[in-house]
């Protein structure tokens, strides 16, 4: 948001009173740019009195969520104080659930991860043992850390469904047995005393590659190439959910080269059930070649298998058939291809690459880049992270935090 943005005007269709002054929160706001600023920075940006930008400043500092910075240039007389955002007074616990899988992570208020660790866990155990463990490890690692749950932010989880963003719910998930409905802020809040955020595993992992790789690109794709296949949406540069958080879920899109076969929705055809990594290993399987999974085709890719190889080029050439139209549609900026396929090297990325340029419009390619995740397997857990900070630091979450201290 620009320093402009954040200026109290006139609206459309104002009577002329201006709008309510900016708060504690709107200054936390400007700071969280990195930039130091004295106070007569801040009365100039916000247009509030000099004496209410200090009392907003005073309560900042008390909150620890500021400090000093050192001195401005003087311009006569005893040089200023600037101040600045300290993102290690708060931080943030994070989790990024996957079908077979569970990263745990500690962050500062900046998304920097601190700790973290991960572990093989089903999430077809259920909601109850599955949350039991992000409630105990996200301990540990505060407790490692020496910090404790009086500087937890907030915490923030991804689950590998689909999930309603406005109650942290999962909605009828394919792979996630005892979680529909389950209301699992709730029972997190309940162990643990913070906010909590809850959002499908590919949104998050898109808000972290976008705030680690990607901060300038306002529309981006991530696509996430694993045991299944879903993608999230940043546009505008804020994660697009869809009218029921069901956006994205491009898996489940009928491919010409799925024939019928069956896919766990109960449908037929779908890009998951031809292109995912347990669709390449079962293929690979059939073939006489093992696999037990995702990781094991990325192991047999590296190794230089040929069979591999081509199954994840044409898993490639898959995926760029949904994509293509989606270019068209919605024309991002970047197209980032992650998970756990994508490890695999160049196979799978080209495949896309080839369909996407091919089938696509040349305006809607012209600037486009279709490129590997930086961010990698902490995709998930700094997207969960930011999702936390965005929300607790927004102006007016701000002011109640800074009111509370």
């Amino acid at each position: 948001m620009t320093e402009e943005a954040l200026t109290p005007t006139e609206g459309p269709g104002s009577t002329g009173a201006p709008t309510t002054a900016p708060g504690a929160g709107t200054l936390l706001r400007l700071l969280r740019d990195g930039r130091p600023r004295t106070r007569s920075e801040l009365a100039s940006v916000t247009g509030l009195a000099r004496s209410t930008v200090t009392q907003r400043v005073d309560a900042l500092l008390a909150s620890g969520l500021i400090g000093p910075a050192g001195e401005a240039a003087s311009t006569g007389g005893r040089p200023p104080t600037t101040f600045s955002f300290r993102p290690g007074a708060r931080v943030v616990l994070a989790a990024d659930l996957g079908a077979t899988h569970a990263r745990m992570a500690l962050t500062d208020m900046s998304g920097t991860v601190l700790a973290e660790e991960r572990a093989d866990l089903d999430i077809a155990l259920g909601p109850e043992p599955v949350l039991d463990w992000v409630v105990d490890r996200g301990r540990g690692l505060l407790g490692d850390a020496r910090r404790t749950t009086d500087e937890l932010l907030g915490l923030g989880i991804g689950l590998p469904g689909p999930v309603q963003h406005s109650t942290g719910r999962a909605v009828n998930p394919p792979i996630m047995p005892g979680w529909d409905d389950f209301d699992v802020p709730g029972y997190v809040h309940d162990r643990i005393d913070v906010p909590v955020m809850v959002d499908n595993d590919v949104n998050i992992m898109a808000i972290g590659e976008h705030h680690t790789a990607w901060p300038s690109a306002s529309h981006l794709m991530f696509v996430k190439v694993a045991t299944g296949i879903g993608c999230g949406i940043i546009s505008e540069g804020r994660v697009y959910r869809g009218a029921q958080g069901a956006a994205g879920d491009m898996g489940h899109i009928h491919v010409p080269s799925g024939d019928d076969r069956p896919c766990r929705c109960g449908n037929t055809g779908c890009l998951e059930a031809v292109a995912s990594g347990a669709a390449l290993a079962a293929s690979l399987t059939a073939e006489g070649v093992p696999a037990d999974g995702a990781r094991d085709v990325v192991e047999l890719a590296r190794s230089g298998s040929v069979p591999a190889l081509r199954a994840l080029r044409q898993a490639g050439r898959d995926i760029g058939e949904v994509l293509a139209a989606s270019v068209n549609m919605f024309n991002p900026s970047v197209i980032v291809i992650g998970g756990a396929l994508a490890q695999a090297g160049d196979h799978l990325l080209a495949g896309v690459r080839e369909v996407i340029y091919q089938r696509s419009l040349p305006l809607a390619t012209e600037h486009l880049s279709i490129v590997s995740s930086v961010a990698g397997e902490s995709a998930g857990v700094v997207g969960a992270a930011v999702m936390v900070i965005e929300h607790c630091l927004s102006p007016g979450h701000a002011d109640a935090l800074v009111s509370g201290a």
